[in-house]
């Protein structure tokens, strides 16, 4: 299931030069680069919405050892031990960290938000593309949340203003993992038909939600795809043998594909549609390759759960955690750490197409056309 390497020079080699040449130049903030990002998605995205919810089935990550390398060593509701990829890609379009989480600022008159600057985060942690996925805020509802903050932007600004400001906005989803778990959980050993026709559904969700970012004023769109959730802690926990769960990763993959058809159609039949796709699965991949030429040593075991490979529980106050979490590529049983979500993000915003397409995060969001 490897993505395909240069029989001249290795794959990871490529990431590992581009990274160094890219700490420089590629770090330095863009300030004004866009006027706002609004963030969609799951626990990849997430910046503590989930706080602001109730039930026993809810995920969450607002405690210890959360957030132990964030600023004040603060639990925030991010599963990382500190920034997770969305802080990353906002620091470089000229940002401090991601925008707030949505539930932080609905009902509140937040300036920033109503003149759509700044931006929201409406990830939910749990959440999928599917309705059915989950128990938490859906994509569907994060959508609704946008308009909701739309409409409370437009009633305080002219209409022509919000729409400008909104359409040079950066729209990011990443999602879609948490729906491929649970299909995996209701049919460990799919056939290629089953397997066709769920990605083709989650495809097709997944599609009218963009669709609907768009008529709602979006036309910048970053998609951060599904890494290879396969070989997780947690998935390789359930392996007799400790090895990534192939069926997981092939979902990944064909899922991945259809969304890079699907984007590429919308450019097509939407004007003014521009998008990104960044490929958290290529770099993740090439990292679990070759790790060392990254400076990462143990890409099994989460630096923070516990069982087989830390990965048969969540990250909890009483768990046991590494002390040098930059060299581990997991933090959780299903999220990376701080370090490896600054080297994705960077890859996606500076990247060659091997990391993001048709064009990198950095050229869809200086483009002015």
């Amino acid at each position: 299931m490897a993505f395909p390497v240069n029989n001249r020079i290795p794959f990871v080699s490529i990431l590992f030069l581009f990274i160094l040449g890219s700490l420089g130049a590629g770090c330095r903030a863009e300030i004004g680069r866009v006027p706002a990002i609004y963030v969609f998605g799951d626990s990849t995205a997430d910046v503590g919405n989930n706080n602001y919810l109730t039930g026993s089935g809810v995920a969450k990550a607002n405690f210890p050892h959360n957030g132990i390398d964030f600023p004040s060593r603060r639990p925030t509701g991010r599963f990382s031990n500190g920034y997770n990829g969305i802080d990353f890609l906002a620091m470089h379009m000229g940002f401090k960290r991601s925008p707030p989480p949505s539930l932080s600022i609905t009902g509140k008159s937040s300036i920033q938000i109503l003149r759509g600057s700044r931006g929201a985060n409406f990830a939910s942690a749990g959440s999928g593309i599917l309705d059915s996925t989950g128990s938490t805020i859906t994509l569907s509802k994060q959508v609704e949340l946008f308009a909701s903050i739309k409409s409370n932007i437009t009633a305080r600004i002219t209409s022509e203003a919000a729409n400008d400001a909104i359409s040079k906005s950066i729209f990011i989803l990443s999602t879609g993992g948490n729906d491929i778990f649970a299909f995996f959980s209701r049919n460990n050993t799919p056939t290629s038909n089953e397997k066709a026709s769920f990605v083709g559904t989650l495809v097709w969700e997944f599609k009218g939600h963009v669709e609907e970012l768009y008529n709602l004023g979006g036309r910048k769109f970053g998609v951060v795809d599904i890494p290879p959730i396969g070989c997780c802690p947690y998935p390789r926990s359930l392996n007799p043998l400790g090895g990534c769960i192939d069926t997981l990763n092939e979902l990944a993959q064909s899922f991945n594909q259809a969304v890079k058809d699907m984007m590429h159609g919308l450019s097509y039949t939407l004007g003014g549609f521009k998008y990104s796709i960044g490929s958290s699965y290529a770099v993740v991949q090439n990292i679990i390759k070759d790790p060392h030429a990254l400076g990462i040593k143990e890409i099994k075991t989460a630096c923070c759960g516990s069982g087989k490979f830390n990965g048969q529980s969540s990250c909890m106050p009483n768990s046991t955690i590494c002390w040098n979490r930059h060299e581990f590529l997991f933090w959780d049983m299903l999220h990376p750490t701080h370090s490896t979500s600054k080297l994705a993000a960077l890859a996606i915003y500076t990247g060659s197409q091997q990391f993001a397409s048709p064009v990198n995060f950095r050229q869809l969001v200086e483009d002015q056309s």
